[in-house]
């Protein structure tokens, strides 16, 4: 015997019933999930600052598509983005300098994949070149300019090794990539080798105040030696000046004159008489006196 259902009193089954619409509604979503699904499988964007290159049934196309938004064959093409900037990888080389030593530059490499090598470094170098093209070439250049150059000299012209290694790189990689700056950020040396320049450019600067010190004696000599001439040149101008116009050794007593009777009066220069001294001690005395 069925137990009763509280909430139905009369003893009759109970009947589900579903809505004829509902079918329907499960087939419009489903398909507006397909509709979504392709429209997102068919649809591609590419960000700012990368190229795309276009991949259909794994064969890559021979033109890069530009960034934006755009539409593919869907579940058959696939865009795969390559980034055009300016991008900075570390890098160490370890070389050799022309007398033997042993020397590892810590360097920067700025480079950037141009538009028109987008497509052939994806399909030779699947993306970023930098660890199977740049680094080796780098490396490769750099060695080539340390070894023909002591350990000294690369550590004082660090300006001149960049430069020439970044020649030297960019001759080796040619126009498939581009290579703007080679930075060395610091070299390494042996501790020996570090304590030796150290050792070197001190003596070098000490022997280069030495020869500052001698040159300065040897002016300030040459300055007192100029000197010496210039006053005795002007001491006998003077005399002969007194020689030839002896008033003019008259026009200077009066020019300096400062009002009082001289004790000694010279003798006329047309005589060979002496001085005259005069006693105006007691004169003067007396004047003062009331």
């Amino acid at each position: 015997m069925r137990p009763r259902n509280p909430y139905y009193p009369h003893d009759r089954p109970v009947e589900v019933v579903i809505p004829a619409l509902l079918p329907r509604l499960l087939a419009v979503a489903a398909g507006i999930f397909v509709l979504v699904l392709l429209a997102g499988a068919s649809s591609y964007v590419i960000p700012p600052g990368h190229r795309g290159v276009k991949v259909t049934l794994g064969r890559a196309s021979d033109q890069f598509l530009p960034e934006g938004f755009g539409f593919k064959l869907p579940l058959v093409t696939r865009i795969v983005p390559v980034s055009v900037r300016q991008r900075t990888a570390p890098l160490r080389a370890d070389c050799f300098s022309s007398d033997l030593q042993q020397i590892t530059l810590d360097l920067r490499v700025l480079y950037r994949v141009p538009e028109s090598s987008v497509v052939q470094i994806y399909r030779q170098y699947a993306g970023d070149p930098f660890d199977s093209l740049i680094a080796p070439r780098v490396q490769e250049a750099v060695k080539e300019v340390t070894a023909l150059l002591t350990a000294e000299q690369i550590v004082k012209g660090r300006d001149r090794v960049k430069q020439q290694a970044l020649a030297n790189a960019r001759e080796k990689i040619g126009a498939l990539l581009e290579v703007h700056d080679l930075v060395i950020r610091n070299i390494d040396l042996s501790e020996e080798l570090e304590r030796a320049i150290e050792a070197k450019m001190v003596a070098e600067q000490e022997a280069a105040r030495a020869r500052f010190v001698q040159m300065q004696t040897e002016i300030e000599a040459q300055t007192a030696v100029i000197r010496a001439e210039g006053e005795a040149r002007a001491i006998r101008i003077r005399g002969e000046a007194l020689r030839l116009n002896p008033a003019f050794l008259r026009l200077q007593l009066v020019e300096k004159w400062n009002g009082r009777a001289p004790l000694v009066v010279p003798a006329d220069p047309g005589t060979s008489g002496a001085g005259l001294l005069l006693p105006l001690g007691d004169a003067s005395q007396s004047a003062e006196s009331p």
